[in-house]
């Protein structure tokens, strides 16, 4: 006995192309209640049965294109093909940088990689190639020990130590400044109400 295949029939409806017709459990098929064949939704008027089955399983099928159609979402419109202005890139929320602020201090590597780079020059003073030294640097750097990156481990804590202190001197004066200008407004406030109360 040779084992059938099935093959997957999509129901569309004649009436519109877009809306697949579906049986009430979501399927493609209906079952016949008097022969307890399944059949495809779209082909129940050319299954050989008796009226009444056909009937029903007709209203069963309507009912669920019905849902569907209800459910259908608008679609949008479709766009116009003439190119769209470019809008101008505009800085929400971006932070202005202050100048004054100090800047953090480079890593132990970037400490190492300022002596390399001298070193590298020197023993190639033809080689121009940046990509070269940084891939040598960052070799070498791999290889040392604890104890050869103890010197620039120094450094760092060093100008991190630096970095702190000019924070807060930096800390400081914005503190300074804002109370300056609260200073200047509750000033204004002042004059303001003088003013005011003269009249």
């Amino acid at each position: 006995m040779a084992s059938q295949t099935r093959k997957r029939v999509d129901a569309v409806d004649s009436r519109s192309a877009s809306v697949l017709v579906r049986a009430k459990d979501g399927s493609a098929f209906a079952r016949c209640d008097d022969c307890k064949k399944n059949v495809p939704v779209v082909l129940i008027d050319m299954h050989n049965c008796s009226l009444e089955a056909k009937i029903k399983m007709n209203l069963d099928a309507q009912v669920v294109d019905q849902a569907a159609e209800a459910k259908k979402i608008e679609r949008k419109k479709p766009k116009s093909k003439e190119p769209k202005a470019k809008k101008a890139k505009t800085e929400k929320g971006k932070k202005v940088k202050d100048p004054n602020k100090p800047k953090r201090p480079a890593t132990a590597f970037f400490v190492f990689l300022d002596d390399f780079r001298k070193t590298f020059k020197e023993a190639n003073p033809d080689s121009k190639d940046v990509k070269r030294v940084g891939k040598e640097a960052g070799e070498k750097w791999k290889s040392m020990t604890d104890e050869e990156k103890k010197p620039y481990l120094d450094k760092v804590a060093e100008l991190k130590a630096e970095y702190e202190k000019a924070m807060e001197s930096y800390r400081a004066g914005e503190v300074e400044e804002d109370q300056a200008g609260s200073d200047k407004e509750t000033a204004a406030k002042e004059v303001e109400e003088e003013l005011t109360d003269e009249e």
